[in-house]
């Protein structure tokens, strides 16, 4: 009989799960003011540590935005725990629920029950949000924590292992460092619920691995989400808006617009447009532009700059909206916009994950649409129109996982709206009430009345059972 070689680093990994499985049975309910402190505690801990946070963030990018981490990062997830922190009492509380005439006076109610230890599995390129966000929506539900950073975040990974231990204790919260084994063996874990934060290629990885302890997963897989300005919107307005979103992060978003629909006719005002909106935006050249994030690793870097490699030797035109060498020097991507893009192309395959941008054209909006409902579903569509009409029928002809209209991406940083994808880009949802919810078992529960009619259903059955079941069933 073989005996299973298992890495320290797993080992310690199996340990803190039996940790939190046995500290869940000895509490299975947490109380109001248990949970609630737990939120202030996990608030208290990033705004105090913002600095440090923002720093290691950086240091793993090569250079990252101090302002957009704080802005994207910490921002949203202080505004996440505010909300939390406020709705946690009626969300805690029984929803009644009415019951069916024939069982009266008879009631129900759905209770929300902590699942027990939930695994947090958090990407590189929103390393706080995407790992505290979801975990706000564990506490705030009564659950215990694994988190499992990402393998190019080990400067951030570590000062947050550091911050939560000082903070929880680790049959509480635990942060899981990346190792041998560790990235396969985290998601067949027995969890009671897991949320997957990645690519869909890894998704359906994840999602097998769960399959085998049936574990509930929450997956947000991002894709290629389309954007459409319609005829008559300002291409000024479009353009300074989408670059904007499009530059975040060096365009390294989930739910950045990856591919870009403009009225035919009107491609070469809008790239005007958008080398203004840059050039405003960014002064400085953007090799030493602080404001202007680096790509996470040279590995990113060549994999985009191969998609645009692709796209000119099939016949795209590739437009740079800044200076290139600079910025490649310094481990930086320049915006660019790729027109007369094809399907055949990989930037049109491939969810783009950089500052690039591929531009199509329509001559009726019809044909922007039956594009997108031809591919996978997005994560996030995007549209720019000031006819209610219009904007009313491209919301009912497509399908992704959220929307902003006349914006990019604010829909994720609304406190009181659920975050997730569908089809390809997700499954699931967290954030808000919802994510209080996903966390949760939504349980039934139904409440005999001391005086009842169930008498009347039970054998041996006669005549007057015959008479109640003529009524029950018209």
């Amino acid at each position: 009989m073989s005996i299973e070689q298992v890495a320290p680093e797993v080992e310690r990994m199996r340990e803190v799960f039996a940790l939190q499985r046995h500290a869940f049975a000895e509490e299975r309910y947490p109380s109001y003011q248990t949970r609630r402190a737990n939120l202030l505690a996990l608030k208290a801990l990033v705004l105090e540590n913002a600095e440090r946070i923002a720093a290691a963030i950086s240091k793993d990018f090569g250079h990252r935005s101090e302002h957009e981490t704080k802005m994207l990062d910490i921002f949203g997830l202080v505004s996440e725990i505010n909300h939390a922190v406020r709705c946690l009492k009626r969300w805690m509380k029984p929803r009644k629920r009415g019951v069916g005439i024939w069982f009266k006076p008879a009631r129900a109610a759905v209770l929300a029950q902590p699942l027990g230890v939930i695994g947090i599995a958090a990407p590189w390129n929103y390393p706080l949000y995407l790992t505290l966000g979801p975990l706000c929506g564990a506490l705030a539900a009564g659950n215990r924590a694994m988190i499992k950073v990402a393998s190019d975040s080990s400067h951030y990974g570590r000062l947050l292992a550091e911050l939560l231990g000082k903070r929880f204790d680790q049959d509480l919260v635990a942060v899981i460092q990346p190792g041998a084994g560790i990235n396969d063996g985290f998601s067949r874990l027995p969890f009671d619920h897991l949320i997957f934060t990645g690519s869909p290629a890894v998704g359906r990885q994840i999602m097998r691995n769960c399959s085998e302890n049936l574990t509930p997963v929450t997956l947000e897989l991002g894709g290629k989400s389309p954007t459409i300005v319609a005829p008559g919107y300002s291409l000024k307005q479009a353009a300074e808006t989408v670059l904007w979103g499009k530059c975040l992060n060096a365009g390294q978003t989930c739910v950045a617009p990856d591919y870009l629909f403009l009225p035919a006719g009107s491609e070469e005002e809008f790239l005007a447009h958008a080398r203004a909106a840059v050039a405003r935006n960014y002064p400085q050249p953007l090799a030493d532009n602080p404001d202007y994030s680096c790509m996470i690793n040279a590995r990113q870097l060549a994999r985009v700059e191969a998609l645009l490699t692709d796209a000119r030797d099939k016949g795209a035109r590739v437009v740079a909206l800044a200076d290139v060498d600079g910025a490649r020097r310094a481990g930086k991507l320049t915006p660019h916009l790729v027109f007369d893009v094809r399907d055949d192309m990989l930037i049109m395959q491939e969810e783009i994950f950089g500052p690039v941008l591929p531009v199509l054209a329509y001559r009726k909006l019809e044909d922007a649409i039956g594009y997108i409902n031809a591919h996978e579903r997005p994560l996030a569509l995007y549209l720019f129109d000031e006819d209610a009409g219009r904007v009313e029928t491209v919301l009912r002809q497509t399908l992704s996982g959220g929307v902003s209209v006349n914006s990019v991406m604010l829909h994720v940083l609304q406190e009181n709206l659920p975050f997730g994808g569908v089809g390809n880009s997700g499954l699931g949802h967290y954030h808000a009430e919802e994510g209080f919810q996903t966390f949760s078992k939504m349980r039934p529960v139904f409440y005999q009345a001391k005086f009842n009619g169930s008498f009347l259903l039970k054998p041996p059955y006669g005549r007057l059972t015959q008479a109640l079941m003529r009524l029950m069933l018209r």
